[in-house]
């Protein structure tokens, strides 16, 4: 057996499961420490400097919301980021594990747990950070995941005259409208714009325009010089010359007011911008991609769009299919998404079972790629083994939009089918609500009530 190395702090409220882990651990750790509570955690992270965490998600606090380990796991991080966190749960608590995976942490075992899945998921954590700490020169450098990997487009005859129309518009300096359902790719196609751009090696600055107040809307775009107004301590530099000489992407361009949309067709015209403050107009050379899930034909019939600015922003107008209807392209974009993930959570995946790739294809996907992306992220973390299944999947009668889902016997019916939204759409609120088929407003007051 090797020698034992590194250091782990195991924080359970269950005096049995810290006796059984404090005999089996120190064959394969060099020194163990467990406490019950995570009341002096982070006096004993100062003091122990572990390598791992083994973090129960439950403890009788104060807290007690079920969302204990998210809270406590979230703590190490932004204290100790290069300790790993492992979280220990029941198996009712399963979620709420994988959404600790989603937000840094390593892995997670289930109670009652299997000495030899523990001991590879714990060494397995204990070497990354020893590797991240650089207290182990002996240990292999793990695999780096790549970064951002360019568009997967597929096979189906939608995205390929996509492709054609990106292969001709990119190197030119053509003000492209993307438009589609939440969830299509609309910002990973203008990622791929400018990355086969005349200005790929000038930034590219991304914009959710309808999430900007109309009281910032000037100063985030714009900027704006010290002492314009209360708040305005230094200079601050807008989006539009944060993206001088290369790409800017307003998403969401259909959520802009009507009295400020004129604002931004006078820069996009003018190729100039004003600092709120300031008098001396600023040139500016940007390439303008825009993105919307609206209907802005409709919206400029109806008033609410400014038809001089739709056609100012219109040059180029691409349409991002729906997933429904390039169910062709399911396959092997899960099957890129699980090699992805399976990078990410250290999962020994290399393929989908049949079943489970005819089940993927057959699903509405209301919310596109962006559910199918955190389908397969939920399902690599939960798998075992080589093969990706229907079980790992969890996939449930797809969610119709018109179904009166508020409409239950119980309240945790409600919030289960609310969580269960959110999930879906990787937490994008629009999307949810569809799924739901109710309002943003109705949705965020369910939020706000089951602390979601």
């Amino acid at each position: 057996m090797p020698t034992p190395t590194g250091k782990i702090l195991i924080v359970d409220d269950n005096t049995n499961i810290r006796r059984t882990l404090e005999i089996l651990l120190p064959m394969h750790f060099a020194e163990v420490k467990a406490i019950p509570s995570p009341t002096t955690l982070e006096s004993t992270l100062k003091r122990f400097h572990p390598d791992v965490v083994l973090l129960d998600m439950n403890f009788n606090t104060s807290i007690n919301t079920g969302n204990e380990g998210l809270y406590w796991a979230s703590e190490i991080k932004k204290m100790t980021p290069e300790v790993e966190v492992v979280l220990f749960t029941a198996y009712a608590d399963i979620q709420l594990a994988v959404e600790g995976m989603k937000r840094g942490a390593f892995d997670f075992i289930v109670k009652p747990w299997d000495n030899d899945k523990l001991m590879v998921v714990l060494t397995a954590a204990r070497d990354k950070a020893r590797r991240a700490m650089g207290r182990d020169d002996h240990i292999q450098p793990a695999f780096a995941i790549a970064a951002e990997s360019p568009m997967h487009w597929g096979t189906s005859a939608a995205m390929e005259g996509i492709r054609k129309t990106v292969d001709k518009i990119a190197p030119t300096e053509a003000t492209v409208l993307i438009t589609g359902e939440n969830g299509t790719g609309k910002d990973v196609l203008a990622r791929e714009i400018h990355a086969h751009s005349l200005r790929h090696e000038k930034p590219m600055v991304a914009v959710d325009a309808g999430a900007i107040t109309e009281t910032l809307f000037e100063s985030e775009l714009f900027g704006h010089v010290k002492g314009a107004f209360t708040d305005a301590h230094t200079d601050h530099v807008g989006k539009f010359e944060q993206a001088n000489g290369g790409t800017l992407f307003l998403d969401e361009i259909g959520n802009i007011p009507l009295h400020l949309q004129a604002k931004l067709l006078r820069a996009i015209q003018n190729r100039s911008i004003v600092r709120v403050g300031a008098n001396e107009p600023k040139p500016i050379n940007i390439r303008l991609i825009c993105a919307t899930n609206m209907n802005l034909e409709q919206l400029v019939r109806e008033g609410r769009f400014r038809e001089d600015l739709y056609y100012r922003i219109n040059t180029v107008h691409i349409v991002m299919p729906p997933l429904r209807e390039r169910r062709e392209d399911i396959e092997p974009l899960a099957q890129l998404f699980m090699m992805r993930f399976a990078e990410k959570y250290h999962r020994p995946l290399t393929h989908l079972a049949p079943d489970a790739a005819q089940m993927l294809t057959k699903a509405h996907w209301n919310g596109n790629l962006r559910e199918l992306q955190n389908c397969i992220e939920k399902a690599v973390i939960l798998s075992d083994g080589s093969e990706l299944t229907t079980k790992d999947l969890q996939l449930e009668p797809a969610f119709q939009p018109t179904r009166p889902t508020f409409k239950v016997n119980s309240e945790a019916e409600e919030k289960r089918l609310v969580r269960q939204a959110m999930e879906r759409s990787s937490g994008n609120i629009s999307a949810a609500a569809k799924i739901l088929g109710v309002s943003r407003p109705t949705l965020y007051a369910k939020l706000k009530k089951y602390w979601l």
